[in-house]
């Protein structure tokens, strides 16, 4: 599994947003349609929410690839 390691820059990002800067995905609209298909977990377990705040400390998964959060230094 590909490991990316993304420093937030603010409160949250948005779970589509974050699947598209990570480069899981080519397009935020790309983003959103592997969320609607149930293929991004969020701290283990299954998100359908396409805007979700994803905030430091959290872990998303898709496509083989797990993107740790962190606050920017």
């Amino acid at each position: 599994m590909q490991t990316i390691d993304f420093q937030l820059r603010g409160e949250f990002i948005e779970l589509c947003n974050l699947l598209k800067v990570a480069g899981v995905a080519d397009s935020g609209g790309r983003g959103k349609a592997l969320v609607a298909a149930g293929e991004v977990t969020l701290d283990g377990r299954p998100e359908s929410r396409k805007t979700a705040k994803v905030r430091a400390g959290q872990v998303v998964e898709c496509l083989g690839a797990r993107i740790h959060v962190s606050a920017a230094e």
